[in-house]
């Protein structure tokens, strides 16, 4: 969560995102880093000193993750990893908002690069299995093509250019739904809509304001049964619930939970829902997980701090966390809710 100089606007307003990773720590893990990523058959040891464990506020936890979990690393030696998607020949999609690139990592590690574009972030598939990306340099929504091109799909609103497109979705009836704050706004370019919004884009291109009542919207999902929409706002440190209407807009946003913390720690940023509604929402120090009437049944506690997780191996049993420098895994009890299936 650390802006780098293409990204000084953010470090401007003092807004402690995905951006916030401790410098002084990643300069002094960076022969590490360089050792690990030579390693050629299989993943490296995570480079963060911090600790993992499983911090229970309810008996509830436990049925979603088991005691003796372990966490194990995929890969690391990354800038800032964002953006996780599983695709089920048996890689993960992952972007760097560091090295500008999106990656495709293997089980031993190996990363091949797809495409390299200024400052990927969010990507999910589409119904059709395209990869779809928010590129925040781009100011827009992309398709990255499987010959590792892009097309922009969609990069303004009411003839005004996007703020920097940060984390997307797909919804109950196929269309992609998107949050815009200006969290990556380029340094020197200018806001145009004057506002930060969530967004649906139907299948003709069209783009649809649903809300620009938060601060700086991030994360995004749906309950399982489409009924309810979920945002949470980094800025606030707070996540949103809508009522979602049978046309696809949004109505009587209200509070769901609250994710506090100190400076440094880590912000909402990156949510996934499982097959029982049960939200995990990344937040300070780890992932906090919620049931779905908005009670925190307990926190992963991660060696560094997530960004993002995305459900993935063959059964959707896993969560795969991006976090700062590297990609973790994690096998779940519970089973996740992928909408692109």
């Amino acid at each position: 969560m650390i802006s780098r100089e293409r990204k000084s606007s953010v470090n401007e307003k003092g807004i402690l995102m995905k951006r916030g990773v401790n410098i002084l720590l990643t300069l002094s893990i960076t022969t590490l880093w360089l050792v690990a990523a030579s390693a050629p058959a299989f993943p490296p040891p995570p480079p963060a000193p911090g600790e993992f464990h499983l911090q229970a506020e309810s008996p509830q936890f436990w049925n979603l993750v088991d005691h003796n979990a372990k966490l194990s690393v995929v890969g690391t030696g990354f800038g800032f990893t964002e953006g996780p998607v599983w695709d089920q020949a048996g890689f993960l999609y992952v972007s760097d908002e560091i090295t500008n690139k999106i990656y495709r990592l293997h089980s031993n590690g190996k990363q091949e690069e797809v495409i390299a574009l200024g400052d990927p972030d969010g990507n999910t598939f589409d119904r059709q299995h395209r990869l779809i990306d928010c590129a925040s340099v781009l100011r827009a929504i992309i398709e990255v093509t499987p010959d590792g091109k892009y097309k922009i799909l969609a990069d303004r609103y009411q003839g005004k250019k996007f703020n920097s497109p940060n984390d997307v979705i797909v919804g109950p009836d196929g269309a992609l739904y998107f949050t815009d704050p200006t969290l990556d706004l380029v340094a020197g370019e200018k806001q145009e809509t004057l506002f930060q919004g969530v967004y649906r884009l139907d299948a003709k291109g069209r783009v649809q304001l649903l809300t620009k009542d938060l601060s700086q919207p991030n994360g995004l999902a749906f309950s399982p049964d489409g009924r309810q929409f979920y945002v949470d706002d980094s800025e606030q440190r707070n996540i949103r619930v809508y009522d979602v209407g049978p046309d696809g807009t949004v109505r009587n946003g209200r509070i769901f939970g609250e994710e506090p913390g100190g400076k440094g720690d880590g912000v909402p940023d990156g949510i996934k829902v499982d097959n029982n509604g049960n939200l995990f929402v990344t937040g300070p120090k780890g992932i906090w997980v919620w049931d779905a009437k908005g009670n925190h049944l307990g926190t992963i506690i991660m060696p560094e701090q997530p960004a993002n997780m995305n459900w993935g191996d063959k059964d959707y049993r896993t969560l795969y966390i991006t976090a700062t420098t590297s990609v973790y895994r994690l096998e779940m009890k519970t089973q996740g809710f992928v909408p692109y299936r």
